[in-house]
């Protein structure tokens, strides 16, 4: 679960507090775990700053923390400003952003070439799949893979994201998909042509920010139509 550190301080020596906090950067460099940093001043108190350390969970943040140049700069700084700093811990139980990126990756994940990689880090043990195209709902990860397995068998493909919008704990993804046909699928055998789809996806994330169920909604029916199967069955 992602993990944030909210540093509370007052100094009116900001310039001496941020130049220590470079070196620190230099110094831990390949060392530390926070992945994302921002510092603001309050507007009505110009000797106020907070920052936003983000760290991937808070085990990480903990290692960081035991590193012996985080010990030397919370001294330096804690002598540069006007009383203690407080610190609040947060696990972090919506991010929008970090969704959005889980989802960007899910679809670029599921379009590698090869063997189709890992996907706990993606999808939740229990994900929850809805396709108007399957009778029954794909239930958990294995069945997603099958699922998924089904297409990368059928065809070489990629996604293009058209437009992501994030909204709570879930995220709207318009998205073009580009294909060569070169395997069965669906009982179609392998026609060699380029095809595209167009379709809409809608994930909804859990606190880890993995993706825990999904919506999906695409022009199968173009699909079928590309590859010929509509002209079969009109004959």
């Amino acid at each position: 679960m992602t993990f944030v550190q909210l540093i509370d301080c007052k100094t009116s020596r900001f310039d001496e507090m941020n130049q220590l906090v470079d070196t620190w950067l230099e110094q831990t460099g390949g060392k530390r775990s926070a992945r994302h940093s921002l510092i603001g001043k309050d507007r009505s108190d110009a000797s106020h700053f907070v920052e936003i350390v983000e760290f991937p969970s808070y085990e990480y943040a903990m290692r960081t923390s035991r590193l012996p140049e985080t010990d030397q700069i919370f001294r330096d700084m804690t002598a540069l400003c006007d009383g203690m700093p407080t610190f609040t811990d947060l696990d972090v139980v919506q991010d929008e952003q970090l969704y959005a990126a889980t989802v960007r990756r899910f679809f670029e994940v599921i379009a590698t070439k090869g063997d189709l990689p890992p996907l706990d880090g993606l999808l939740t043990e229990h994900y929850h799949d809805h396709d108007p195209a399957n009778e029954q709902d794909a239930l958990g990860m294995d069945a997603m893979r099958r699922e998924i397995r089904v297409w990368r068998d059928g065809f070489d493909f990629a996604f293009t994201i058209e437009d992501q919008i994030a909204a709570g704990e879930q995220v709207c993804t318009r998205w073009t998909w580009n294909a060569r046909h070169t395997g069965e699928f669906l009982g179609i055998p392998p026609t060699g042509k380029n095809v595209t789809m167009t379709g809409t996806t809608v994930f909804r994330c859990g606190a880890d920010g993995k993706i825990v169920e999904g919506w999906w909604q695409y022009d199968r029916l173009g699909l079928m139509e590309q590859l010929g199967a509509l002209d079969a069955l009109e004959t």
